[in-house]
């Protein structure tokens, strides 16, 4: 089977398995596990920001960015499709008491005169706008990149109101080898980022958060808080910092066999996607001859995993367990499928 439902399918590489074996470990709610200390260090120096916390999985580090910035009651500004209000089980409610304001960006990029008439910070009878939310690159707009102007624009927006501006970051490292931007320059424009090693990066669990030490300090207390204290987490610790120290390069040929793809499927008369929006390894596709259900059976009866994508569209992730052999035989069956 060709599994491209997505970048989180990925095996620990034989090299990752023995960093995992010889990490040295300790109890790290005592802040004692060497490895995730020199892992903290890396990240928050990689994004130029003082403190940084490994944390369980990209949703919990979401959560706990919010939920620090946040009073119950107050509100988060974000696109419509952000991984925060789609993927994320309602958390902002359920954990912190909060609220989204989604709003709808072209493909997932929200300008700051898009923005501005929703801060609300004065009525007493509203909720308080407290966070603008970016998603680069943003999951369900297909791997869209965030131009690195609107970025800033959206900053002084944000600065201009005294809000705070949170990065969700899951795939950050797509965004960096695309556009040649570095980790600490888009890190820099944001009070709050969180960024993911199991998405593409191929390790098997985690995620980590940065910002400012006070705010890693609270962060650390909520992450207890909510059931993410763990012990000797070293050995997880160490496949996230081999990781990123390794696999952020070749990042470039996912992005190149999702472009191989993207044309295939582009040339097909039964299917629609966006061109515009292929930016880096995720491709959400349209069957114009059958339902999205039908589609995603008939592909994996002819051995190729999918996923739905947004409404009554595909999805498909190109990842480090596939290669340019696999990426043919995945064009061959959507041909197939969808002749």
């Amino acid at each position: 089977m060709i599994d491209l439902r997505s970048d989180t399918v990925t095996k620990p590489s034989p090299e990752m398995r023995k960093a995992m074996y010889q990490a040295e470990v300790g109890d790290d709610v005592f802040k004692e596990d060497p490895t995730v200390n020199m892992l903290e260090e890396y990240i928050a120096d990689l994004l130029g920001k003082e403190a940084a916390l490994y944390v369980p999985s990209g949703m919990m580090g979401n959560q706990i960015c919010l939920n620090v910035l946040t009073e119950p009651g107050d509100e988060v500004i974000c696109d419509r499709e952000a991984h925060i209000f789609n993927y994320e089980s309602s958390s902002v409610a359920r954990l912190s008491g909060i609220q989204i304001y989604p709003l709808d960006g072209e493909l997932g990029i929200l300008l700051p005169e898009q923005v501005e008439p929703y801060i609300r910070t004065t009525a007493y009878h509203m909720p308080r706008t407290k966070v603008i939310e970016v998603e680069n690159t943003h999951n369900r707009r297909g791997g869209t990149i965030w131009p690195i102007e609107n970025i800033i624009s959206l900053k002084n927006l944000a600065k201009k109101f005294s809000l705070y501006y949170h990065l969700d970051g899951a795939r950050i490292w797509n965004a960096c080898v695309e556009t040649g931007i570095s980790p600490k320059e888009y890190a820099s424009h944001f009070d709050t980022l969180s960024c993911c090693f199991s998405k593409g990066l191929g390790a098997p669990v985690g995620s980590a958060i940065a910002g400012g030490k006070e705010f890693i300090k609270e962060a650390y207390r909520v992450r207890k808080a909510w059931g993410g204290g763990m012990r000797q987490v070293g050995i997880l610790a160490a496949a996230a910092l081999f990781a990123v120290k390794n696999n952020i390069e070749r990042l470039k040929e996912d992005h190149r066999r999702a472009k191989i793809l993207a044309k295939r499927i582009n040339s097909n008369p039964n299917l629609e996607i966006n061109m515009e929006a292929v930016h880096t390894n995720i491709l959400l596709f349209k069957p114009l001859n059958m339902n999205t259900d039908e589609g995603l059976k008939r592909c994996r009866e002819q051995g190729l995993i999918l996923t739905p994508g947004t409404i009554d569209s595909l999805r498909a992730v190109t990842h480090l367990d596939v290669n340019d052999n696999d990426i043919e035989k995945a064009a061959n069956i959507i041909d197939e499928v969808f002749k």
